[in-house]
């Protein structure tokens, strides 16, 4: 498991599994001859990503950024669908770090899409229970709100077996929400409720854009997923936070993408500096 020190802060990235998408769809109206020089697509033009949660270690606390794909609630159809190829492993990955997933105390939810939200619960024998139990769950109010009373066009990854067993332990909030070095802000944009996150400890930063910046080829503020349900505020949010990171040394963390855990970038924009997934 690759880690990644932020002062004091621990970062783990665990096995959350893996889906494989369809690449236009991921990079919106950039033409697939610039997209596919940063991020190959398979004979499919799908693309690979990861669905895998970041354990941060802080203070004695066990948090989780994101919950990973799930294991065992996918239908074959939905498998297929969405590519996967590997399920969730989390509580594997716990293990091996002498964690149970009773020991985690936070989950931050940048938003609740399935591919997020699904390790959130579990089946067993027949009936959804919290993965986490003792974990308090933490997202933005609208989204929480919409994932609740999604619309015609959410519904389709807002799904209730992954909210209704942990609603007692969602703790939403408005704009900013904050515990000792993490903060997380409301941006919008690849959501309404979508937000990011900030690591800061020691003089030394990161930035977790989540679904506004999946991979390392989504940098350019203009390159945004036709997921995204409000495109312009996803492209206001990747500028605002790109230049509030510049001459700043920045760490960008990411849960999708297939060959980078973090990077640094430098002023012309190329990697200095990066974490690379081992496969």
């Amino acid at each position: 498991m690759e880690t990644l020190k932020i002062g004091n802060v621990q970062l783990t990235w665990l096995s959350g599994g893996v889906t494989n998408l369809d690449g236009g769809t991921m990079f919106g109206v950039v033409p697939k001859p610039l997209w596919s020089r940063r991020y190959p697509p398979n004979e499919n033009n799908q693309i690979e990503l990861p669905t895998d949660p970041i354990l941060v270690q802080v203070d004695g606390k066990n948090i989780l950024i994101e919950a990973g794909l799930g294991r065992g609630k996918l239908s074959e159809k939905q498998l297929r669908n969405f590519g996967v190829t590997a399920e969730s492993n989390v509580d594997g990955s716990l293990h091996q770090l002498g964690l149970a997933p009773e020991d985690i105390d936070y989950v931050l939810m940048t938003h609740m899409h399935n591919d997020h939200a699904g390790g959130l619960t579990k089946l067993e024998d027949g009936v959804y229970k919290s993965t986490f139990p003792k974990a308090k769950i933490i997202t933005s109010e609208i989204e929480w709100d919409e994932m609740r009373n999604p619309n015609i066009r959410s519904k389709s990854t807002y799904w209730k077996e992954n909210w209704e067993e942990i609603e007692t332990q969602v703790f939403p909030f408005e704009e900013e929400w904050r515990l000792g070095p993490i903060r997380m802000f409301h941006t919008g944009g690849h959501s309404n409720g979508h937000s990011i996150l900030i690591i800061e400890d020691e003089g030394e930063m990161a930035i977790h854009m989540a679904d506004l910046m999946p991979t390392h080829a989504h940098k350019n503020p203009l390159w945004v997923m036709a997921f995204d349900d409000y495109p312009m505020d996803s492209i206001a949010a990747k500028e605002k936070w790109g230049a509030y990171a510049l001459d700043k040394n920045v760490w960008f963390t990411f849960y999708h993408d297939a060959f980078y855990r973090a990077v640094k970038w430098g002023a012309d924009g190329e990697i200095i500096d990066s974490i690379k997934r081992e496969i």
